[in-house]
């Protein structure tokens, strides 16, 4: 077995392969490949929107047992066009994933997602069930109303009001009722500098509520002008427009489709950004579920506690 860090990661590994992949509406998307070229297939699907991955996600897995899948999603991380808004809804992602297992010569693969990345985790295993080997799932998230208006409307902010002040200064009184809609009018407004100052702010909100702890460095990224602008105009685009979905609470409505599939869900105690309640509720109807409660940790996927959950999951489905 590969040797871990004290963390209790996997040691940093190099991918073997990386490549660009064309899909519709003029987008290029990079992925890599990562671990043992013959092992289990696994696709890391990275959080946000808008996200994108990073080399820290490819130390979740054992890569002398696994293929370790990375795929930045469209407009983030190293895919093209950057921070474009043009055909990017939940269901082109859906038809990315499949574009690429098909690209690569995988049949079945398991899926590890966590925060939005375990919202379009759960959309693909709903489209797709006969690909899907496991989920591993890491601070659920199912978009609903209740869960962007406990974020971005009530609640949150109540546990950080520090960082709630600088989140509202970019947005004038009168339009504080929907702060998620008065952002999309500034991060797709033409002027890049209107643009900018809003994506610093939406972005660095959330790099402020994610761990249990602090972390400047964290905050530093979630600033930074270009991740904060794919970031934040992908994320806004999505929440405004409720994840495409028909209908709210569609995920938990569509959870039949997933019945014998193995899942283990790991969720922060104190997880402000995904709080606890939407894992209890996809749980509630998706009982095989194997639902794991961090007691230490809030959101972030680099806590120990949820690192430690993670890697233990992954382990037991290496088979």
């Amino acid at each position: 077995m590969s040797s871990r860090d004290r963390f209790g990661l996997y040691a940093p590994i190099e991918p073997y392969r990386h490549g660009r992949l064309a899909v519709s509406g003029g987008h290029e998307l990079y992925f890599e490949e990562c671990g043992k070229r013959d092992g289990k297939p696994v696709l890391i699907v990275h959080g946000g929107p808008g996200g994108g991955s990073n080399p820290t996600m490819r130390r979740f897995h054992d890569p002398s047992r696994y293929r370790i899948i990375l795929l930045d999603q469209r407009g983030c991380g190293r895919s093209t066009p950057h921070a474009s808004l043009h055909e990017n809804t939940t269901w082109h992602l859906i038809d990315d994933m499949e574009i690429l297992r098909r690209d690569i010569g995988v049949d079945r693969w398991q899926i590890l997602g966590g925060s939005w990345g375990s919202t379009l985790a759960l959309a693909y295993a709903q489209q797709h069930p006969a690909q899907v080997l496991e989920l591993v799932l890491r601070g659920v998230f199912l978009l609903r109303k209740s869960e962007l208006d406990w974020f971005y409307r009530e609640g949150a902010n109540w546990l950080f009001p520090d960082a709630w002040e600088n989140f509202l200064k970019p947005i004038p009184a009168a339009e504080r009722g929907d702060l998620i809609a008065a952002y999309y009018r500034r991060l797709s407004h033409p002027d890049r500098n209107v643009q900018l100052e809003a994506a610093r702010a939406w972005s660095v909100w959330e790099g402020s509520t994610l761990a249990l702890y602090q972390n400047q460095e964290r905050i530093k990224l979630f600033g930074a002008d270009s991740y904060a602008l794919a970031f934040a105009r992908i994320e806004c685009h999505y929440f405004v427009n409720r994840g495409f979905f028909r209908r709210d609470g569609d995920l938990l409505a569509g959870a039949s489709a997933l019945r014998g599939i193995p899942c283990v869900i790991v969720n922060g105690r104190y997880d402000v950004v995904t709080p606890l309640k939407s894992a209890w509720d996809l749980k509630a109807v998706w009982p095989e579920a194997d639902l794991r409660i961090v007691a230490d940790a809030g959101h972030a996927m680099t806590e120990p506690g949820i690192i430690h959950e993670l890697i233990s999951a992954t382990r037991t489905f290496a088979g």
